[in-house]
């Protein structure tokens, strides 16, 4: 008790509101989960950094970058499909489909986002990696930490942070290449002739990155991300999270110690308390201690163990992707179970599914040819001197090829109209001609005028036909014509 009230008062001082972060020195390891999230680092870093430089024809009058935010002309190309500012509908279905996937791997495997795909998460491996191979492993920092400041620590550190930065420049200069042509961007920031607002905003990613990924580490997980919040409270029994399997740990002693007690014919745990699950988990957690805030579920630390439990000649996995449910069973002498298919798994990809085909379905299914009617509200209709009714109407046509096109603009649903339009030619009293440019919208009020015999009922239905001069493409659109 005395110990646990020193340590309590060396960690919570007089008058503190929370204990010191404590400096994270990660460890290398070895084994199959380090060597899976290498693979994913090099995969999604070489997906990011060359993903911009990816050419893709579309034709003389397109851009030729496969993966562009165009802000200029308000469209988003990646690879054959072009997304227009209209069809915000794509956006919402992906980050629905995103929230989904999320929710299936914490019900599969907890926060295995975290351990091995989240943006945080790689570029710090990178940047421990850099540190590592420049002021050594975990025992040889923490020397060099404690120790004085020497010319070398001082060569290693500047050394070090330069790395840093260099990455995290090329990190921010990476994102906004996928807002411009890449290598025409390249080399006006290689002859110092890049737009303000490019310096700019590599400036503040580089900044992000560094600080983020270089400097505050672990203490991005632990206090500012909301998902391992969110995670605690969706998580269920089933879900494989990276476990400590005390049944079998238990009760930890020394590994001459554990020899001496399983020669007597008594029982002894495998854990030796060698310490190495702490020593390579990147945000310092004790696994042995259960689940916890700062898991990220990288499965390092099952890697660290498997090695201590092939070296003293016990079996693997004393750590594991295990669930609670296996525990109990196996204190139980049941044997183990592991349902991966359960309803929210169904639930989540079912959702995943659905919407994923919808949004395909619109894709495959649409046309070159894009229509919005918007009804004028204010006056609802207007009645003329000679006592005709008069509707207003804002029509917005999208002509999606890369060539200039004419569209008819007719209705029906009414006998005797006059459609009426600013700018536009007249081809008859109901037949408007509109020419729009490539790759571009056109927007026109038009009026349609029924005489004052015309029988007009409060909200009579109508229906604007738009069509392609050349192809006869044609899309409707309902509204309605309202008199008193």
């Amino acid at each position: 008790m005395t110990n646990f009230l020193a340590q309590d008062d060396e960690e919570f001082p007089e008058g503190a509101l929370y204990a010191s972060a404590k400096r994270i020195y990660p460890q290398t390891v070895d084994g199959f989960y380090r060597r899976l999230k290498w693979l994913i680092l090099c995969l999604t870093l070489a997906v990011y950094y060359l993903l911009p430089f990816i050419r893709w024809n579309r034709g003389s009058a397109e851009p030729g970058q496969a993966v562009l935010v165009d802000l200029v002309n308000r469209k988003f190309y990646f690879f054959f499909i072009e997304i227009w500012p209209q069809e915000v509908y794509y956006l919402t279905g992906l980050l629905i489909i995103a929230a989904m996937a999320l929710f299936l791997m914490n019900a599969l495997a907890g926060r295995v986002w975290c351990g091995y795909l989240c943006p945080q998460t790689v570029w710090t491996d990178l940047f421990v990696l850099v540190e590592r191979c420049v002021e050594g492993d975990r025992r040889e920092r923490m020397r060099k930490d404690a120790g004085p400041w020497t010319a070398q620590r001082i060569r290693e550190k500047m050394l070090k942070h330069t790395l840093w930065l260099i990455i995290a420049w090329w990190t921010g200069g990476a994102w906004v290449l996928y807002f411009a042509d890449a290598p025409t961007l390249v080399l006006s920031l290689a002859n110092f002739h890049a737009p303000a607002v490019a310096w700019i905003w590599i400036a503040i990613l580089t900044f992000t990155t560094y600080v983020l990924a270089g400097v505050m580490r672990e203490q991005v997980c632990l206090y500012m991300c909301p998902w391992p919040r969110i995670q605690a409270a969706m998580t269920d029994e089933n879900a494989l999270n990276v476990t400590y399997r005390l049944d079998r740990g238990e009760q930890r002693m020394s590994l001459k110690k554990a020899e001496a007690t399983r020669a007597r014919g008594e029982s002894a745990g495998d854990c030796i308390d060698c310490g190495q699950c702490v020593a390579v988990c990147p945000t310092g957690v004790d696994i042995r201690e259960g689940s916890q805030l700062g898991c990220i579920q990288c499965g390092l630390c099952i890697d660290a163990c498997d090695n201590v439990m092939a070296r003293i000649g016990r079996p693997l996995r004393l750590i594991a992707y295990d669930t609670e449910i296996n525990i109990g069973n196996r204190r139980a002498g049941k044997p183990n179970e592991f349902k991966l298919i359960r309803p929210r798994t169904i639930l989540y990809a079912f959702v995943i599914a659905l919407v994923g085909g919808v949004m395909m379905d619109a894709l495959v299914t649409r046309l070159d040819l894009g229509v919005s009617i918007i009804h004028d509200r204010n006056p609802m209709y207007v009645r003329t001197a000679d006592g005709s009714i008069r509707n207003a109407y804002t029509i917005r046509i999208v002509n999606r090829l890369p060539t200039p096109r004419r569209f008819l603009i007719s209705m029906e649903g009414l006998t005797n109209q006059r459609l009426d339009a600013i700018g536009l030619e007249r081809q008859s009293d109901n037949v408007l001609i509109a020419e729009i440019g490539p790759d571009q919208t056109r927007e026109a009020r038009v009026t349609v005028t029924l005489p004052s015999n015309a029988n007009v009922q409060a909200s009579t239905n109508i229906q604007f036909r738009i069509s392609d001069q050349g192809s006869g493409e044609t899309v409707e659109a309902q509204d309605r014509f309202d008199g008193p």
